[in-house]
């Protein structure tokens, strides 16, 4: 079953990814084969976002099995599983995938593996465009009537499985006639906002005005905000935030003037083993990404540059997580904790409604 989203095509012998560095100049598409061409696309950012690298983390995987064959155990990918794992530091998602395929795996070998992993791939995609598309139902919840709200990287269908998860919600609101327009920080130094979500958004006639990311305090001194809406890469146990580098300036941009900070996330992005966003790995990459965009030079060749990926943004900073599951305000440790509780919870209730079991004592 072939399974096509904005940024990612599984053909089940192998999967196309949208290079993302061409856009929106240009459409092209990569062919992955295997784990190898699947961590490259990551770390070099054809795709990006954390669902997406999830999911092509899964499909690579799936396809080194394939590439295996017979041989394929799960001692056997073991080294596809750890080039994969390399290949980007700070996004959750990856590093779940690739845990949950692990498990998949288990004991089987063969087409059975095989088998076994290109359908839980293909779960993880069809699970995510479902995840993002409740979300977009309960964070657009949140937003006031006829609201302007700033958003920054890019978190639509080309950062996911489809349809989006903080770019999902404004999709959302949209649709229900109660957003009035986006305004999209361009996102130095890869340009996601300007490159991807203004062209996402203009795709799909969604009003949307591009400004520089420090433009984002004088939106917000003229009331022009309603609300801040991002994504995530990884959660903590506390609900410190890892995102795309500028976020943590938006927070606290965004506290000074009294206006909802709110985060956009699978709970495949929450990190309970973490205590705290100090513990977050940050990745750092190559300065010549700040030195230049696309081959123009911008600074003295031998400028020092700190070139951080992605920055932490304190829980109490965070008005509301939106997850698939539901809306968790103000979060904190017990916050956090009582929601996922309460999540386990239910998702045993639709279990045992499904197999007609009844617990009642």
């Amino acid at each position: 079953m072939a399974i096509n989203s904005a940024a990612i095509r599984w053909h089940e012998d192998h999967l196309e990814l949208l290079d993302q560095r061409r856009l929106p100049a240009e459409t092209v598409w990569l062919p992955v084969h295997g784990s190898d061409d699947a961590a490259s696309a990551i770390r070099d950012m054809v795709v990006r976002g954390a669902p997406a690298i999830g999911i092509t983390a899964a499909y690579g995987l799936a396809l080194e099995a394939a590439r295996l064959g017979d041989t394929a155990t799960a001692v056997a990918l073991a080294p596809a599983i750890a080039t994969l794992a390399a290949s980007r530091p700070t996004a959750v998602n990856l590093f779940w995938a690739l845990e949950r395929l692990q498990k998949v795996a288990g004991d089987l070998s063969g087409d059975a593996l095989i088998s076994a992993l290109k359908t839980d791939a293909q779960t993880i995609h069809q699970e995510d465009l479902a995840a993002n598309q409740r979300m977009g139902e309960l964070g657009a919840d949140l937003l006031p009537d006829n609201a302007s709200v700033y958003t920054h990287c890019n978190t639509g269908a080309l950062a996911t499985g489809g349809h989006g998860t903080a770019l999902g919600i404004i999709r959302t609101a949209w649709s229900r006639g109660n957003l009035q327009e986006v305004y999209a920080g361009e996102t130095r130094p890869w340009l996601q906002g300007s490159r991807l979500t203004s062209w996402e958004l203009l795709n799909d006639g969604i009003p949307v005005t591009l400004v520089a990311d420090s433009a984002a305090g004088q939106l917000m001194q003229q009331g022009k905000i309603q609300a801040v809406i991002v994504g995530a890469d990884r959660i903590t146990a506390n609900g410190d935030t890892a995102n795309k580098i500028g976020t943590y300036n938006l927070a606290v941009l965004a506290r000074h003037h009294g206006i909802p900070f709110i985060v956009a996330a699978p709970l495949s992005t929450l990190d309970a083993d973490l205590p705290d966003g100090s513990h977050i790995v940050i990745e750092e990459r190559d300065a010549s990404e700040v030195r230049s965009i696309q081959g123009k030079t911008l600074a003295p060749a031998h400028c020092p540059v700190y070139n951080p990926a992605f920055d932490v943004t304190p829980a109490e900073l965070i008005s509301a997580i939106v997850t698939e599951r539901g809306v968790i305000r103000n979060p904190t440790t017990d916050t956090l904790r009582a929601c996922l509780e309460s999540i386990r919870n239910r998702v045993a209730a639709e279990n045992d409604a499904r197999q007609g079991v009844d617990r009642r004592t």
